[in-house]
């Protein structure tokens, strides 16, 4: 491929010519990990995943990660083994800088060492800087886990089925669960008191072991020429009589298959977020958001953001051109009166010929995340706002929940008796940015819709704005912008949201929350950074639809058809959905979530579809159908 074409394929399929350094695989005998941007990803004993990652970590005062300069990288890799050894910097505000030495070593049968040290010249200021360690959630979840504490105690448990809000385990010095029968993994983690977190509550596929308790101030400054220390060991205890062959490699493209599965449903109702930034934009794109057909349109409306009768206007204006229902999601300020507030709201409201169908009414401070250790804001009752909104708002339904991510739902549950529905986001880079961390957050999915369906019960559900792009940061003060359009964690921008790989995204987005029964599920605006139409510089062209389009579009034609549930042999790399269309056949949609060509067999679906297809090749982040 010459480099013209290798340029055009990666903007096609990321948004960006910039391309992720490929990882290098280390062996020590039957364990294997990948060593990517100074970390360990995908850490294996015999092919099963043992940890999803271990890093050392700085964060900054918003709970940015810091993306370290590396120098001096050492890679040996041998018969018998590897160690890797590097610096790396971090360059902070005011010219502060953390330097990190780092060695990393395992042999065959022995145990993999991370070691660590941290030293700044200047102070530097952070909100964590030390290790994590990642379990993966697939095959761990509700599993026994045995965890050494601070103070020698052990104590026996079970990783998180549904989804903890607080810490599940607290003062760790160790970990240690099944990796198979008779092999177990042992994670020893020295230099700081450890605790763990659920971090599915974001999305993330993984349960997170970090160093610094939550309950600590924030930030702090680790101080001039002071050292920071840590070690991770992880020792594999191999019980088995008779050891398997090591699992040949297979040859040609992987083959996934797509079988029929008991559960059946309906599709849910399709939206597009507008807010009053993007509102003239919008109502220029008339034609085009008709021609969407989607059902739903959210507009939000932030009164502490500037916002007033002017944006509900231009809101009145959108919704004359939609044939759907519209809702409107107020972040209150409660700086006064609760009542006065809405009823003001209201008033505007009815003055610019704005009459939604329903409304989202949410505390602005609950946007905000309240961290372990740290005291609630205040914040009047969400019983009186609720009754506050019933009263101002009394043709339209009411929801209710959180205007920023699960976690927040989680940790503060709202009373539901009073609601019409319940509703939270997603986004997948509040921790992590890199492509394959993206596509990974698909796997939490089905756990947290699990787990508002085990608080809510079949309360009418809706996920709001879930795109790749961070629209809102409840960590810190600001989203991060992104000139370069880098992979960076809470971004405002990222121009993957551009390319293949968000339609794939929002694809496997479907796939994995249609089982929750949900009333709607938004993925995007129609213009601006989070939204389909294309801006300058953008491998479509200016003006013209982004590949997300396609799909936003695919699933509002198939509201309220019937999907029949879609099984994947590999669903870390495949997703589909199967759906009955209205002149009675079957449509089944396909995405890959890799860079790779993958051959997809649908042979199980021949008989009840009325295409003979039974194979599909499926270009990287490449979508297929199958009629």
């Amino acid at each position: 491929m010459n480099p013209s074409d290798r340029h055009d394929r990666s903007f096609a399929l990321y948004g960006t010519d910039k391309s992720e350094a490929q990882p290098v695989r280390l062996v020590a005998g039957r364990l294997t990990a990948d060593l990517a941007g100074g970390q360990l990803r995908a850490v294996r004993y015999d092919g099963v995943e043992v940890l999803r990652g271990v890093a050392f970590l700085v964060r900054d005062r918003d709970w940015g990660t810091y993306d370290p300069d590396i120098d001096n990288l050492v890679v040996d890799q041998r018969a018998d083994g590897f160690s890797v050894s590097y610096t790396a910097r971090c360059h902070g505000p005011e010219n502060t800088e953390l330097v990190l030495r780092v060695t990393i070593l395992s042999e065959a049968g022995g145990p993999l060492v991370f070691h660590a040290e941290a030293m700044s010249r200047s102070g530097f200021e952070t909100c964590r800087c030390g290790f994590c360690i990642l379990h993966p959630i697939v095959g761990l979840a509700g599993q026994p886990v045995t965890v050494t504490h601070v103070d020698g105690s052990i104590e026996t448990s079970t990783f998180p089925d549904l989804i903890a809000p607080w810490q599940p385990f607290m003062a760790m010095r160790g970990i240690a669960h099944r990796v198979m029968p008779e092999v177990t993994a042992e994670c020893l983690m020295e230099g700081d008191t450890f605790e763990m977190e659920d971090q599915r509550n974001w999305s993330d596929a993984s349960y997170k072991t970090y160093v610094r308790p939550l309950a600590l101030p924030w930030p702090y400054t680790i101080e001039a020429n002071e050292p920071v220390r840590q070690r991770v060991v992880l020792t594999i205890t191999d019980s088995r009589k008779a050891l398997p062959a090591p699992a040949a490699g297979s040859a040609g493209p992987e083959l996934v298959r797509l079988t029929p599965g008991a559960a059946s449903g309906r599709m849910p109702a399709i939206g597009l977020v507008v807010t009053p930034e993007e509102a003239a934009t919008t109502f220029a794109a008339g034609a085009r958001l008709n021609a969407l057909g989607v059902q739903e349109l959210l507009f939000h409306f932030d009164p502490l953001a500037g916002h007033d009768g002017r944006a509900l206007a231009d809101f009145a204006a959108i919704a004359a051109l939609h044939q759907g229902t519209t809702t409107l999601e107020i972040a209150l300020p409660c700086r006064t009166a609760v009542t006065d507030e809405l009823a003001e709201i209201a008033a505007m409201a009815r003055a610019a010929g704005f009459a939604p169908d329903a409304i989202v009414v949410s505390p602005a401070v609950d946007r905000q995340s309240t961290p372990p250790g740290s005291a609630w804001p205040d914040c009047p009752p969400l019983d009186a706002v609720y009754s506050a909104a019933r009263a101002a708002f009394p043709a339209c339904r009411l929801g209710g929940g959180m205007l920023s991510y699960f976690t927040e739902l989680n940790r503060k549950r709202v009373p539901p008796d009073m609601l019409d529905f319940i509703t939270h986001c997603t986004n997948p880079i509040v921790h992590a940015a890199d492509d394959l961390s993206v596509m990974q957050t698909l796997e939490a999915l089905p756990f947290i819709t699990r787990s508002v369906r085990s608080i809510y019960g079949d309360k009418a559900y809706r996920i709001c704005p879930s795109t790749i792009p961070m629209r809102h940061n409840p960590y810190g003060s600001r989203t991060m912008d992104n000139p370069a359009g880098g992979r960076i964690a809470m971004a405002n921008t990222d121009p993957r949201h551009t390319a293949d790989f968000a339609a794939a995204f929002a694809l496997g987005y479907a796939a994995r929350v249609v089982e929750a029964g949900l009333d709607c599920l938004t993925l995007s605006a129609l213009t601006g950074p989070f939204g389909l139409i294309a801006g300058p510089g953008e491998p479509v062209g200016v003006g013209r639809m982004r590949p997300l389009h396609g799909v936003v579009q695919g699933l509002a034609a198939l509201f309220d058809a019937r999907w029949t549930q879609c099984v994947s042999s590999a669903p870390d790399k495949v997703l589909a959905l199967a759906v009955e269309k209205q002149d009675g056949g079957r449509l089944l949609w396909v995405a890959n979530l890799t860079p790779r060509v993958l051959t997809v067999d649908v042979s199980a679906w021949s008989e009840d579809a009325s295409s003979a297809v039974d194979r599909l090749e499926l270009q990287p982040f490449g979508l297929g159908r199958v009629e």
